[in-house]
């Protein structure tokens, strides 16, 4: 259960945003501007709500008026940007091993060949970023941020810089991930088509609140 009550001023622009999801597969869903980085980045600890409570599974995160704000590092959360942000002087190997030792993890071997069966980058390890393809290298972001043994993941328009081909290419991934990895993700995206794959709960913001919340038919029919 993700729950998330908050409100930030940005400049001129407020997000004020409450709901609670069960699914496995939040989506945040609107046009650019509509608040759903600004939103993630709060669920992450990057960025501290004026007042609010967020908490995951009953531990909360935040709660502005007890004073308590978990810092990133300690909350357990796997980001995933759009622009992968692999290590460009590591090969991928590394790179996935980045999350783990940042949090000082014990090498589990087999986890490590789960991850890399699912999301097919076993024969990548010995490849540097540069030379992968896009959809390459968001592959192996997603594996990094599964690596650091997250409770929930940050999945912040991952599809978002890549060609029609790329995102038909790694669609299936993220698919694979919602029903095997069994963790919960948060979903952003502007795409209705890929929240209709995805998402199983949907929250629907517009200029920083939510307009709907419900299942993928509260999304604009195409």
């Amino acid at each position: 259960m993700l729950r998330v009550d908050v409100f930030k001023k940005l400049g001129e622009f407020t997000v004020e945003v409450a709901f609670a999801s069960e699914g496995r597969v939040t989506g945040l869903f609107g046009t650019s501007g509509a608040g759903k980085t600004s939103l993630v980045s709060m669920i992450a600890g990057l960025v501290r709500p004026d007042r609010g409570h967020i908490a995951i599974n009953g531990d909360t995160l935040y709660d502005g008026a007890a004073g308590l704000d978990v810092p990133p590092h300690r909350r357990r959360i796997g980001y995933v940007f759009q622009d992968a942000r692999l290590f460009p002087h590591l090969n991928v190997a590394q790179n996935l091993d980045y999350g783990r030792r940042m949090n000082r993890l014990a090498q589990d071997p087999a986890q490590e060949a789960r991850i890399n069966k699912l999301l097919d980058i076993g024969d990548l390890l010995d490849r540097r970023p540069g030379d992968l393809s896009g959809g390459e290298r968001q592959r192996v972001a997603l594996g990094r941020a599964l690596l650091s043994r997250p409770r929930l993941l940050l999945l912040d328009e991952p599809l978002g810089a890549l060609d029609e081909e790329r995102k038909a290419e790694i669609l299936p991934y993220l698919v694979r991930l919602r029903d095997e990895a069994d963790i919960p993700m948060v979903y952003v995206s502007h795409d209705a088509d890929e929240m209709r794959q995805l998402a199983s709960d949907v929250v629907m913001l517009k200029r920083g609140r939510v307009a709907a919340f419900g299942g993928t038919e509260v999304l604009p029919q195409p």
